[in-house]
């Protein structure tokens, strides 16, 4: 099975790119959870964010789904409107909300969530995995098929979920995986499927029901961490570190890609 895969992806090699080291370029500072995001000189924790974005209105945007370069836009719009001073009048009301009861609340967390991630590394762009990314590294994993409630009844299943991911994310040039990841979103993420699935796809995940397993289980397993898909600068794609959960605890896995 490798030597078959290896000589499929020879096809399909990505170009050269520098050797760049992700640790290096990590923003957060020592003891932070998350980095900060620069805004006009400004370093905006999770919070800040989140707070002068839901004093500007911008949950607006949640339908439909933003991208990162329009969050972005949106809260530079909410630092000139506020200033250092109005956000931190906000900031301190805003975290007692609940954001089980407002969901313009949940909206800007998750808004700001997405724009830490985005800014995780100098000199790059980051996002989390798409659930068909996630699901092709599970599928190149040495995971077995369960059914699934009989998978979620496993004691370490989550712990064999992280293994599986990374050792299948990192099988395969993540350009690669990427492609795949496209192709799987198109055949099982939506309402028709593809009518016709690009040549690699079909040689290198021949099985269905392995992909279905694969999918279905990183589209519902929402509280289990997936590490992110870099974007760096200069060229390329590699995965990152897995950051912490998301609001309400969950790793919200898209079905496209959130850049």
């Amino acid at each position: 099975m490798t030597a078959t895969l290896d000589a499929l992806y020879a096809n399909v090699a990505p170009a050269l790119v520098p050797v760049i080291s992700l640790a290096e370029l990590d923003r957060r500072r020592a003891g932070d959870d998350f980095p900060t995001v620069l805004v006009d000189g400004l370093e905006l924790g999770v919070n800040e964010v989140a707070a002068a974005l839901f004093e500007t209105g911008a949950e607006e945007f949640a339908v439909p789904v933003p991208d990162t370069d329009t969050l972005y836009a949106a809260l530079k719009a909410a630092v000139a409107k506020l200033g250092p001073s109005g956000i931190v009048e906000v900031c301190e009301t805003f975290a007692e909300l609940d954001d089980e009861e407002f969901s313009e609340v949940r909206d800007c967390r998750t808004f700001a969530y997405r724009l830490a991630l985005s800014f995780w590394y100098r000199g790059a762009r980051s996002r989390p995995m798409t659930v068909g990314e996630a699901a092709v590294a599970l599928y190149l994993s040495d995971l077995t098929r369960y059914r699934r409630a009989d998978f979620r009844a496993l004691p370490q299943h989550k712990l064999m979920l992280a293994r599986a991911l990374h050792q299948g994310a990192t099988a395969v040039p993540t350009e690669t995986l990427i492609r795949l990841g496209e192709a799987m979103t198109g055949e099982l993420g939506t309402a028709s499927g593809a009518r016709e699935r690009e040549w690699l796809y079909k040689q290198a995940l021949p099985d269905y029901h392995r992909r279905r397993f694969c999918f279905d289980l990183m589209r519902w397993e929402t509280g289990q961490p997936s590490p992110l898909v870099v974007r760096p600068d200069s060229g390329g794609y590699a995965i990152g570190l897995t950051p912490p959960a998301g609001p309400g605890g969950q790793w919200r896995r898209a079905l496209k890609a959130q850049w």
